[in-house]
């Protein structure tokens, strides 16, 4: 039996003036299906032999074939273009002469005609290939991939406390928690070099697109310094700065990690504050944990924290110098 949205092995049962009828040796004549020449993909094929095609329907409803390999099958989960949106719903490219439906129902997002997301293939009612963004149900926690890996993702959604949820190898489901990232992030777009940190016991992958402890303190380093000599040593935004001059350059997410910073930065002062000793008295606290140990942390971790605000860029929009620190 023929199967629609799969490659077929079929005989070239005969030929005509625009291609070739394909189909399943000793079948009725009436199933075979049309290879039309525009279809060869560059291959010669004649009579009597035995070839692998691919089964879709075409704009009128009829069973084809094509020796082109489309981008996604029957059952796949792929990454494909939009490139259209009409009254019953947007079309994907799928490398066939005719796109694929997702219909309005089966979008869980608003999509944007030119991008690309995740989209899972299968048979609507009618029996025609049919898109989904709707892929959590199909993906794999089955996967070979250990702490320590590397690897590839594509963002298909964001759980309520913006944790990203991540497609690695069209195939497996994964995470990235929501204090593990600091830039922005969209349904659709692929991140690379991320580190496998967690595999959790579902089976799912904990990823983080920052690098070791060592190694971003190490950049945090080399950046400002690449910072400072390319500036004569001097950073643009200090204490004396104008809101107006900052505006121009800081976003939201920037002021939140500056409020963030200057918090413990107070804090850190407040923790260090308190009684002295005196020649009268001696206060034991001067040299507490508290006051030597947590205060001074605090701070410089808020400093960093300031540090940081005022260089990161969304890297969606232009250049940017974005630096992750971890505690």
């Amino acid at each position: 039996m023929i199967k629609l949205g799969e490659y077929n092995k079929l005989i070239v049962k005969r030929e005509t003036n625009f291609g070739y009828f394909v189909g399943e040796e000793g079948a009725n004549s009436n199933d075979d299906v049309l290879l039309h020449n525009r279809l060869l993909n560059k291959q010669k094929v004649a009579v009597g032999d035995e070839i692998e095609v691919f089964i879709y329907m075409d704009s009128e409803g009829r069973l084809s074939a094509t020796l082109e390999y489309p981008k996604a099958k029957l059952g796949d989960i792929a990454y494909l273009k939009v490139v259209a949106h009409t009254k019953i719903g947007s079309f994907v490219d799928v490398g066939l002469p005719k796109d694929i439906l997702v219909p309005f129902k089966q979008q869980t997002f608003e999509m944007t005609k030119g991008e690309r997301y995740l989209f899972y293939i299968y048979l609507d009612k009618t029996g025609r290939l049919a898109a989904t963004t709707d892929i959590f149900p199909y993906l794999s926690t089955e996967s070979d991939y250990k702490i320590g890996d590397t690897v590839e993702g594509i963002v298909y959604g964001f759980q309520t406390n913006n944790t990203a949820m991540l497609c690695v190898d069209n195939k497996y489901d994964a995470i990235i928690l929501n204090n593990e990232y600091f830039t922005e992030l969209k349904i659709g777009e692929k991140l690379e070099n991320l580190r496998v940190i967690k595999v959790y016991e579902d089976g799912k992958l904990g990823l983080s697109p920052r690098g070791e402890r060592a190694t971003e303190l190490d950049t945090l380093e080399k950046a400002i310094m690449s910072y400072l000599e390319g500036n004569d040593g001097f950073m643009r935004f200090n204490d004396k700065s104008s809101p107006e001059e900052i505006k121009t350059v800081l976003g939201k997410r920037n002021y939140v990690i500056l409020i963030i910073g200057s918090i413990l930065i107070i804090i850190g002062y407040i923790l260090m504050s308190g009684e002295g000793s005196t020649l009268a008295a001696y206060n034991p606290d001067i040299f507490s944990g508290t006051r030597i140990r947590i205060a001074p942390l605090l701070c410089l971790l808020g400093y960093l924290l300031n540090v940081f605000g005022i260089l990161y860029r969304p890297r969606q929009r232009g250049f940017n110098l974005s630096i992750e620190v971890t505690d």
